[in-house]
């Protein structure tokens, strides 16, 4: 655990409302899970924690700075974990440690990818979680990378009121860590995905995973 902003006076009313009712990850991810998802329809966006509190919603990498926000107020250390996929629609989650294990907070378009329960002894554990449920007619993680965003210095990420992409540019320039798979597991995932939407084609996809009771 690290030590909360020493000036809780910065957040507004309503933002000092949210922070203290969601002290733990399992809170924060049930609050992200109800806000609804930032598709973008008026242009790409890059929001922080006051502008997400501000529109009521939010992206995958704008609910990983919001539970980053809200964690750090309760003595989690702003970590978060940056997934790069062969498509480029990559993914950033919220990371955390509970007794000796990681988890993680996270929210997406695909039910798959949203937070895991705090099992994993290491982050490449943890990351290999999220594999299966990637995979869509395009998708495959082929890297990751823990940053934590203290990294940024005095950059605003947490309350700013315009677009934060200096965020976006630093995770998309940091080394990733490789992730190697076989292809043989990625056909079958996919070939698998592409028989489910024939089946059903709209809504998550979500029967198909296994581990879920791992997914928080």
């Amino acid at each position: 655990m690290t030590q909360p902003l020493q000036a809780p006076d910065v957040f507004t009313r309503e933002e000092r409302r949210i922070i203290q009712r969601h002290r733990t990850p399992e809170q924060v991810q049930q609050f992200l899970r109800r806000l609804p998802y930032n598709w973008e329809l008026h242009g790409e966006t890059l929001r922080s924690f006051r502008q997400v509190v501000r529109l009521n919603t939010a992206h995958c990498l704008e609910a990983a700075l919001v539970a980053a926000v809200i964690l750090e107020q309760h003595g989690y250390p702003p970590l978060v974990v940056s997934f790069e996929s062969k498509d480029g629609v990559d993914h950033v989650i919220f990371v955390f440690r509970h007794e000796g294990r990681w988890g993680s907070v996270a929210r997406s378009r695909d039910a798959g990818l949203h937070g895991r329960k705090p099992v994993f002894r290491g982050i490449r554990d943890l990351v290999w979680s999220y594999f299966d449920p990637y995979v869509d007619l395009t998708g495959r993680i082929t890297g990751y990378q823990l940053v934590d965003l203290r990294a940024l210095g005095r950059y605003d990420w947490r309350l700013a009121v315009t677009n934060i992409w200096k965020v976006e540019k630093y995770l998309l320039e940091i080394p990733h860590r490789r992730l190697r798979s076989s292809d043989r597991r990625y056909l079958r995932l996919l070939a698998r995905f592409r028989e489910y939407r024939k089946r059903h084609r709209r809504g998550p996809v979500v029967e198909i995973y296994r581990d879920r009771q791992r997914w928080m």
